[in-house]
């Protein structure tokens, strides 16, 4: 049907170029960006699936940090105890070669003031030892460090996962037996005579033997938790990384198909401008067929 008001042909082809526009506007938004979702109108459902992924991500690589931070706060306290164990082997030697008949006073005299040099040096560890700030180990008189109490560490992205950490009595019990060791284990030495004489040098090896094996205990325990936050950070940098290839498949552009794409609606727009201009000539036909 010829129009004078109603160009069907011409508003066919402005319908098919609006379309043409739309979808190369989005094919070159999309290749431009790099992501095929730009907004919650090219895939909502999409959209929603990878903020909830993007939001577990991010969780697990704070908490991955929270391993690492953790690991190296119990490795801080493992070393301390390396040393502390180190220092209560040389006492219970000490004790040891004090106790034998061969040690005159004189000896003794020069034993016990190593003896009282070494308590002091545990007092120190024991009391001064930090990470972040924060006392580590704490002693019988303060009580105070981190090993003190229960700990909690975050190790995943949901408040559920947690891991729980508990070593606040074999502190208090190692505190305990080391003050018994040294008069000079304390913020104000005393006089020390425990190793001075035979039979007090003997009653102290069985006392460093004893303390020596908590602190194994302790450093079991640090170990053992360590071990397994390292096993948690690997198993959580496996889980950041699928989880970032399934956001990546949800949201990032394939820039083969998205080019193809393009190249299709420039094609269409371009047919359909031309066809724009073909239509605009259906007026003259209308026309010739007033003419006389």
């Amino acid at each position: 049907m010829l129009s004078l008001y109603t160009n069907i042909a011409a508003l066919a082809a402005q319908s098919a170029a609006a379309r043409a526009q739309a979808m190369l506007s989005t094919s070159m938004t999309r290749l431009a960006t790099g992501f095929r979702i730009n907004s919650a109108m090219d895939d909502a459902a999409g959209l929603q699936i990878a903020t909830r992924l993007r939001a577990q991500a991010s969780g697990m690589q704070v908490a991955m940090r929270n391993t690492q931070n953790s690991t190296s706060m119990l490795q801080t306290a493992e070393g301390a105890f390396g040393e502390v164990t180190s220092m209560l082997m040389r006492m219970k030697d000490l004790a040891t070669q004090a106790a034998d008949a061969s040690s005159n006073q004189q000896d003794r005299d020069a034993m016990q003031g190593e003896y009282d040099a070494l308590g002091a040096e545990l007092y120190n560890i024991m009391r001064n030892t930090s990470f972040g700030g924060s006392k580590l180990l704490g002693n019988g008189n303060a009580g105070t460090g981190t090993l003190s109490a229960a700990m909690v560490f975050q190790i995943g992205a949901s408040g559920s996962e947690t891991m729980g950490f508990d070593v606040s009595g074999k502190m208090a019990t190692l505190n305990t037996a080391l003050q018994s060791l040294s008069a000079h284990f304390a913020a104000t030495a005393a006089a020390g005579n425990e190793i001075s004489s035979n039979g007090g040098a003997n009653g102290m090896i069985d006392l460093l033997a004893d303390a020596i094996n908590q602190v194994a205990g302790v450093r079991s325990a640090l170990g053992a938790a360590g071990s397994r936050l390292d096993h948690v950070n690997n198993n959580l940098g496996n889980m950041v990384t699928n989880t970032r290839i399934a956001i990546g498949r949800i949201m990032d552009v394939d820039y083969a198909a998205e080019s193809a794409n393009m190249t299709s609606a420039q094609m269409l727009l371009q047919a359909s401008t031309a066809m724009i201009r073909q239509s605009q000539g259906m007026a003259k036909l209308i026309l010739s067929l007033l003419q006389p």
